[in-house]
């Protein structure tokens, strides 16, 4: 199988990977969404002799997972713009992969999965479609995507923690813009897959509730520090997210969670995508 070209140099992520704020975000987002993502994977019926492709892989929970799956005879390529996160193992092999420009194989995979890596890319689109043209006929494809659009506070300790809460959300919608990314794209989802192609698409959608004790709330601690320079150019200050960290770790703090889409579609088993 051949393997996806280096990274360009030059290239950056709103997310970096080999810091500790990154092996942190990792945990959260394995604690907080493999809950979701990997029974939904199950249920495709992934096993041996599959070969999988997992894009923007991480910290590598996924791929890990998959690779325990497909033996024999099956294989894992666990991609990511900065590999240096991810362990190559048993059936997993790792690469560097900047999706947005580098190749491809066509038809190679009877799996490829990206979770929270389209959303980011200005060119999501060209990306979906060629996901697609890396799927075998018949092939699946899942995309794990959020929509932040919703995520009020429902508790907080007074009008004034509430506001600077919600300041914060915007601001961290602002700074992704402002990267390229579409943090609300999780709901365009099913018709994407359907406009690049895919048939059965299969829609499952997951909302919780942030606490303190709460992986995905962790997720968001850990933005106030892996994004605080693009937040402060969004008008968070450095004592605001001081103050929104302790609110998120304040023990009777609530407020709901943003929308994780899990989004399957098969490529048809004739013609073309």
């Amino acid at each position: 199988m051949s393997q996806p070209a280096p990274v360009r140099e030059g290239t950056h992520a709103v997310f970096g990977n080999g810091t500790a704020h990154s092996r942190d975000q990792h945990s959260c987002l394995a604690a907080a969404y493999d809950p979701v993502t990997l029974p939904r994977l199950a249920a495709t019926g992934v096993g041996p002799g599959w070969h999988c492709l997992e894009v923007g892989a991480g910290g590598g929970s996924i791929a890990r997972w998959l690779a325990g799956r497909v033996a024999p005879g099956g294989s894992v390529l666990a991609t990511d713009l900065d590999p240096r996160d991810l362990a190559p193992g048993p059936r997993l092999e790792v690469a560097a992969l900047d999706v947005a420009r580098d190749p491809l194989p066509e038809a190679a995979y009877d799996l490829v999965v990206a979770r929270l890596v389209l959303q980011h890319l200005p060119t999501r689109d060209a990306v979906l479609h060629k996901l697609v043209r890396a799927l075998k006929p018949g092939g699946l494809l899942q995309i794990d995507e959020l929509d932040a659009s919703y995520e009020p506070p429902l508790l907080t300790p007074d009008a004034e923690a509430e506001a600077l809460y919600v300041r914060f959300l915007r601001a961290k919608t602002a700074a992704l813009r402002a990267a390229g990314g579409d943090p609300h794209w999780g709901r365009k989802v099913p018709a994407a897959l359907r406009a690049a192609g895919l048939t059965a698409i299969d829609v499952h959608l997951h909302i919780g509730v942030r606490h303190a004790q709460d992986p995905g709330l962790g997720l968001q601690l850990n933005h106030t520090r892996n994004l605080r320079d693009r937040l402060t150019e969004q008008g968070m200050t450095q004592e605001d997210l001081d103050r929104v960290g302790r609110l998120m770790q304040d023990p009777s703090f609530r407020a709901a969670s943003s929308v994780l889409y899990s989004v399957q579609g098969r490529r048809p088993r004739r013609g073309r995508s």
